[in-house]
Parts: structure tokens; C-alpha cells; sequence
């Protein structure tokens, strides 16, 4: 099927969903945790909220709508085979989360540092609207002549959850069966968690494929400047969380942003803490300088790929673990 084809099969379908999509912003959300400023602003970045209650989004990634017109893939894709076309980038709990990170992407001023609402949508209508809204943000590329016609077909259905775009998603009180629910449709699952709901962790009873946990500091003094956590305990919290990594079924992962100037020291320390989660992977990332970040950090604070490449290996060569493969142009380095 030419992209002539799927232009004509598609437009109609998405001029129907962005009209169903603009009247549910407009009359059916209950936005509890954002004023409509607010909600405004994430839309015009490429948010779109699912439910009727406001607090689950999807944005689609850069490396997905790169993928649709074979011009790179995500490194997820080079390192563990998740095509990036087919990734669906959501989060259950965008306003939510308990550290107000420096190099944290998000705007903070509508941070919630716990789930304060009865009422949330559940997993079956956040997951079905995820990919309608994906969909619905696609739709475009069926009218570019670019755009490689079997990924076009493809992506209709997503494969995989990205559970990472915003906030906290262990915070949502349904992450367990939102997994779950992921898991029935036949998704591979990235949770991305910061290691602060330790129980909620601790009691999964549905794997995610993956799961990662967020060190971003060797140190609790690091960890307090840095991550800025704004409930107490979290350093203790974050150190059950990497105790307990080792008992769990699925892959694990540790994900450290390198931020210049601010954490890229003590590899000896991170080194540490990764022998007590016993990982199966480790990503060391660069911090990049976009979004509201640049409120709070400069260029100057996100180093090279050189520079993270240097630190992984020092870090490696503390804990025993191979630099086993890189991606230059997202400034990772994998360890296993």
C-alpha cells in the first residue's frame, strides 16, 4: 500500500479524532491538578491528556516521529531492540511526583508530591486513549511522502509503553493493573521510577518488562542539592528501592543523568549503589539542556558524549561492568 493510500484511509480518521479530541479538552476534563493555563501550555508542547480526569498524558517522542521517516531511531532501539516507531511515550501521573529534579525537563511550579484525588481514571480507559492520542499526533505523516509506508502501517499499534514522560507513575494508584493492562495487549513496558513509593514497588504483582530506577546522585548531600526531594526519607527510600531491584522477575536497569558541574563525581560511590541493586543494565545519560531546565541549568552543565563515555567507564571499572554499547548522538553509555 503506497502513501497515497494511507493519506486517503487516515485523513478522515483523524480529523474525527482531533474534533472528539478537542471536545473532551474542552468540556469533559476535570482537570485536578491543572489550571487551564497550565494545561494550555503542555498542549502547546505536544501533551495530550487521556481519561476525564486529567492527570494521564502522551507526548510523542522526537525519536519516534524520527523513525517514521528513517532518519535515526531512540537508543533504546540500538541497545534492547524497541522500535521506536512503535513506542508509546505516556505517563499516568504528569503532575505528580516527590523531587523537583534540576535537570528535570518539566515544568515545576504544579508539582504534587502526593496523590491527592479520590477519583482517577482507570487503567483500561488511560491505556485505550493513549493510543488514540498517539494516533491522532501521527496522523500528519500519512501525507508525507518521506514517511516509510510500512512503518505508517505499524505504528497504528504501538508495542511499547514508555511509562516515563512525566512525573512519577508509581504515584498513580492503578500502576500495578495499568501494567497489567499493557502486559494483556501484548506491550514490552519501560517503567521509569524514582525509587520513592517503596512498597508500591515492592509489591508489583505485574512485571513491567523493564524497569528502571533513577540514581542521579553517589551521595545524599548530592541527592538532596540535585534531585531536591520535597518529602523526607527520600535518600533512606531511594536505597530500599535499589535493595529491593534485585528480587524482581523483569530486566532492570539504573539510569544516571550526568549533570556537569553538579553530580559527576564520587564513580566509586555510584559504583556502590549499583552493586546493592545488582542490575541487569546501567545507562549513564547526559542531561540535556531543554524545557523548562534551562531555568535552572546552562549549556555548560551538559557535558559531551566524551565526558559521559569517561565517567560510565570509571563507574564501570568500580563495580565490575563493560561499557556494552553507545549512542553518540543521545549521549549514552551502556554497562552491563
Amino acid at each position: 500500500m503506497n502513501n497515497f493510500h494511507l493519506k486517503a484511509i487516515f485523513m478522515s480518521t483523524c480529523k474525527n479524532s482531533i474534533s472528539t479530541n478537542t471536545n473532551k479538552t474542552k468540556n469533559n476534563f476535570d482537570f485536578m491538578s491543572f489550571s487551564k493555563s497550565q494545561q494550555e501550555k503542555l498542549e502547546k508542547s505536544g501533551y495530550r491528556f487521556v481519561g476525564s480526569h486529567g492527570h494521564a498524558a502522551v507526548k510523542t517522542c522526537h525519536w519516534t516521529r524520527q523513525s517514521i521517516v528513517d532518519n535515526g531511531v531512540c537508543y533504546k532501539e540500538k541497545f534492547y531492540g524497541i522500535e521506536s516507531h512503535r513506542c508509546l511515550q505516556m505517563s499516568p501521573a504528569v503532575p505528580n511526583c516527590q523531587q523537583e529534579c534540576e535537570f528535570c525537563w518539566r515544568d515545576l511550579t504544579y508539582t504534587q508530591t502526593k496523590w491527592e484525588d479520590d477519583e482517577y481514571d482507570d487503567p483500561k480507559t488511560i491505556v485505550d486513549g493513549a493510543i488514540e492520542a498517539q494516533n491522532n499526533l501521527l496522523c500528519g505523516y500519512y501525507g508525507n511522502d518521506k514517511a516509510n509506508p510500512k512503518k505508517l502501517e505499524e505504528l497504528k499499534k504501538p508495542t511499547n509503553a514508555a511509562i516515563s514522560l512525566a512525573g512519577e507513575p508509581t504515584l498513580y494508584p492503578k500502576i500495578d493493573e495499568l501494567i497489567g493492562e499493557f502486559n494483556r495487549r501484548d506491550f514490552t513496558t519501560f517503567v521509569v521510577s524514582n525509587g520513592q513509593c517503596v512498597d508500591r514497588l515492592r509489591n508489583l504483582e505485574n512485571d513491567p518488562y523493564q524497569l528502571y530506577l533513577s540514581l542521579d546522585a553517589p551521595t545524599s548531600k548530592i541527592y538532596d542539592d540535585v534531585c531536591r526531594p520535597r518529602i523526607s526519607n527520600a535518600w533512606n527510600n531511594l536505597n530500599e528501592s535499589l535493595e529491593t531491584l534485585s528480587s524482581f522477575n523483569s530486566r532492570t536497569c539504573i539510569r544516571n543523568t550526568c549533570v556537569k558541574g553538579r553530580n559527576m563525581v564520587n564513580p566509586e560511590k555510584y559504583a556502590q549503589l549499583i552493586d546493592k541493586a545488582n542490575p541487569d543494565f546501567v545507562e549513564v545519560k547526559a542531561y540535556m539542556c531543554v524545557g523548562s531546565s534551562r531555568e535552572r541549568l546552562t549549556l555548560d552543565n551538559m557535558p559531551t558524549f566524551d565526558e559521559v563515555k569517561d565517567f560510565a567507564q570509571k563507574i564501570g571499572d568500580e563495580c565490575g561492568r563493560e561499557i556494552a554499547d553507545e549512542s553518540e548522538i543521545s549521549r549514552v553509555v551502556l554497562l552491563k
